[in-house]
């Protein structure tokens, strides 16, 4: 007989941060930076635990260069050749400590990525990226970098519970990535029924990798900086960001200029038939497409959106009293709601 779990789970729309006494003065007082050793590479980051996503359309060489300058962290995808990365390493090192190469699972991807941190040993962070983590080739997988690679540092992913995020932490990676089917552009949900609230997953999550001392990123959902925020203090180490970053110069793709003047880009999941006609000659007839594609309004350069997320970030540490962004999660009071904002102006500029 199928189990139901009756507890209920939470999404970010469903919950708001309590406001708390605080002693800070300023916005500007608030440290966003956060030194972060990780459990098995040894490694220390320090830095703003905002990535941008391994979608080809976000994580590009263009977006790591801005964000880097921010302090925040891109995870490139997967597509990028060795001779790519050997000359991007060459032209902008002082992004190196803020980038990831991403893989997938299979030999030819092991061995791009082995070409790829072979010729630059300046790359230290690893992305291994399926869209379910649950299998055992994966976790296999994982086992096979951490040994070939023992000082690097591993994300891995993505789950939703927090036995599979033990085992991954286990098997050798340092971060795991928490997120099914919450992406604006996935729609696994809506093709296979599987998938978990964002915001519970996270809570539920972080307990478990906390509990042997690694780390997770809170991979999709994210709407607004105030959901960056929840997921910050929901105990995400890191927050990752797709939908959010997109329709930007630095973004993969060309801009769109639609007869009526207003341009856009276009922004599609790495499961979609765009995707995957891209990269691999189309949708296997053993599958579906778990994504979709959209043009997104043009936004021109990305420093406006990442200072508005900081931003968002430093007011909400400011609510919350808590001087560090390492505090929020020690601060944070969720309230449950069925409205979080007033909408009678939503359709007016």
């Amino acid at each position: 007989m199928p189990n139901i779990i009756n507890e209920i789970k939470l999404d970010f729309k469903d919950v708001l941060l309590r406001p708390k006494r605080s002693t800070l003065q300023s916005r500007s007082e608030v440290d966003l930076f956060r030194n972060i050793t990780f459990r098995n590479s040894k490694q220390t980051y320090k830095g703003i635990p905002v990535i941008a996503s391994n979608m080809d359309t976000i994580g590009t060489f263009e977006m790591a260069v801005v964000l880097a300058k921010h302090g925040l962290f891109t995870t490139i995808h997967k597509y990028y050749s060795p001779e790519e990365w050997q000359k991007f390493a060459e032209n902008h090192p002082s992004s190196l400590p803020h980038v990831a190469a991403s893989s997938g699972v299979g030999q030819a991807d092991f061995e791009r990525l082995s070409a790829i941190l072979n010729t630059n040993p300046g790359v230290r962070f690893i992305c291994l990226d399926v869209a379910n983590g649950y299998t055992q080739h994966f976790v296999e997988f994982v086992r096979k970098v951490r040994n070939s690679f023992p000082h690097h540092t591993i994300i891995a992913g993505n789950v939703v519970t927090g036995e599979m995020v033990e085992e991954l932490i286990l098997s050798g990676a340092d971060i795991v990535k928490v997120g099914i089917g919450p992406g604006s552009v996935c729609t696994t949900r809506l093709k296979t029924g599987v998938g978990y609230p964002q915001l519970s997953a996270v809570l539920e999550c972080a307990d478990a990798a906390h509990g042997l001392g690694g780390h997770i990123i809170s991979d999709g959902g994210c709407t607004c900086p105030g959901d960056v925020a929840k997921a910050f203090g929901a105990g995400a180490d890191f927050v990752m960001l797709g939908g959010m970053l997109a329709g930007h110069d630095q973004c993969g793709g060309e801009v769109i200029t639609k007869p009526d003047g207003k341009q856009y880009k276009c922004f599609y999941g790495m499961s979609s038939d765009t995707a995957m006609k891209k990269h691999a000659g189309g949708v296997a007839d053993y599958r579906s497409a778990e994504g979709k594609t959209v043009q997104v309004p043009y936004r021109g350069d990305v420093e406006c959106t990442v200072l508005d997320v900081l931003g968002g970030l430093r007011s909400a540490c400011t609510y919350t009293g808590a001087a560090e962004l390492r505090e929020l999660s020690k601060r944070a009071t969720f309230i449950r709601c069925t409205q979080q904002v007033n909408n009678v102006y939503s359709n007016l500029g």
